[in-house]
């Protein structure tokens, strides 16, 4: 599913701009995801790209979950079909959040002849091997100081706890986080999530966003990266009462081969840019963490790139 949307009349500057959008779960429908678009009720993505004279263009994908790979291959179609239909732009912006925010850094890596800059908000683009390790250490610490609130493992969830996560699982979540303040800080520790200094409904909501991507993202990755991709095997957790007897008994897992193949082959960036990159990011992001940023501009650096990169956050 496509959309294009101009300027009016005579009021187009001759440049497009493409979004990519963020994660949608696996089993939501083929569609834009409107949410993503708006910035308000009244005010739309899409609105101020044609009010500053620019061209806007979205895709669904051609699936949800997962989506970088098919991603990247469906804005590429999205260009080709904008330019027989409206004549080749002089120039060729994408713009991504989140998942979207990895797919523009891979595109304008990977296809710096067709886009002719980039803006990469809140996108694991410094290590997608870290980020994954990251939800799954989430939720392995997450059971291993609240045990029993969610079946399954970080690696395998089981089909009845992805059915009934808004109406079962996530308020039994919610419950256990706010019952027990000393077992949520060592989580929130251990699990080095950031937390709201002052708002414990916001870090609550940070902790249920980030086991939702495990809840919603593990099987579905696991299948189409060929293998299971989370690798705790070597990792060292601090920050517990008692860090000794946390590393002793967490349980431990190995990744697939074939998944970390698949991972470095075609999911990492390698900081060859060819086209300027903008990159954003909250430094409070629990989902995202900001630790990407400072990752992927040493990859630029290392690549002879850093005059292609401007960080904000």
């Amino acid at each position: 599913v496509y959309r294009i949307c101009m300027p009016g009349t005579g009021q187009w500057n001759g440049d497009l701009v493409v979004y990519a959008h963020g994660y949608v779960g696996y089993n939501e429908p083929i569609a834009i995801p409107e949410d993503q678009l708006r910035i308000t009720d009244d005010v739309s993505i899409p609105q101020i790209a044609n009010g500053l004279g620019f061209a806007f263009a979205t895709t669904s994908y051609r699936t949800n979950g997962l989506a970088v790979l098919p991603g990247i291959e469906d804005l590429l179609d999205l260009v080709d079909l904008f330019s027989r239909r409206y004549g080749a732009p002089t120039r060729v912006y994408l713009v991504g959040a989140s998942e979207g925010g990895i797919i523009t850094a891979l595109a304008v890596e990977r296809h710096g002849a067709v886009f002719d800059g980039g803006l990469s908000t809140c996108g694991p683009v410094g290590n997608f091997q870290s980020q994954i390790n990251y939800w799954g250490d989430a939720r392995l610490l997450f059971d291993y100081f609240f045990p029993g609130v969610i079946p399954g493992s970080p690696v395998a969830i089981p089909q009845a706890v992805i059915d009934q996560w808004d109406d079962v699982y996530s308020p039994r979540v919610e419950e256990a986080l706010r019952g027990n303040p000393s077992l949520r800080d060592q989580f929130l520790r251990t699990a080095r999530i950031p937390a709201h200094p002052t708002d414990l409904d916001k870090t609550i909501e940070a902790v249920l966003d980030l086991l939702w991507y495990n809840v919603f993202a593990t099987n579905d990755g696991v299948a189409k990266l060929g293998g299971q991709p989370y690798d705790n095997t070597q990792r060292l957790y601090r920050g517990s009462d008692d860090d000794a007897r946390l590393n002793r008994t967490v349980p431990r897992f190995a990744a697939d081969v074939a998944a970390l193949r698949t991972i470095d082959s075609y999911y990492q960036t390698t900081g060859a840019l060819s086209s300027p990159l903008v990159t954003l990011h909250t430094a409070s992001d629990a989902i995202v963490p900001y630790w990407h940023e400072p990752i992927y501009a040493s990859k630029i650096a290392a690549a002879g790139a850093g005059d292609q990169l401007l960080r904000r956050e």
